[in-house]
């Protein structure tokens, strides 16, 4: 199957706000969001077969706090787990826009 094109869609800030506040609502002392920077998402970007990224929920036992795990996925839909991978995002709080609409106040 090759997914070029597939997986995910752009929405727009209305729908983003419902979303992210609902999550915030239903999931108080989980971190609202993470942030990655350009250069990473590059590194994985710029592997010669990848496609996009695919985002893994994960959990780090010694910091005992949720994370996110990125990969870079090829055309088959196939993780690029030979590739690099990652980890270690900063996360909101404490890494947030204070004034962005999609943090519920």
């Amino acid at each position: 199957m090759n997914i070029n094109n597939e997986g995910g869609e752009t929405i727009s800030l209305s729908e983003a706000i419902s979303f992210t506040h609902k999550y915030q609502d239903q999931h108080p002392s989980s971190a609202k969001a993470f942030y990655v920077s350009k250069d990473e998402l590059n590194k994985i970007l710029n592997q010669e077969e990848c496609v996009g990224i695919r985002i893994y929920n994960g959990f780090d036992i010694a910091e005992n706090k949720e994370n996110r795990v990125l990969v870079g996925v090829d055309n088959q839909n196939e993780d690029l787990t030979e590739g690099i991978i990652i980890d270690r995002l900063r996360p909101c709080p404490d890494f947030c826009d204070k004034n962005s609409d999609l943090l519920k106040k």
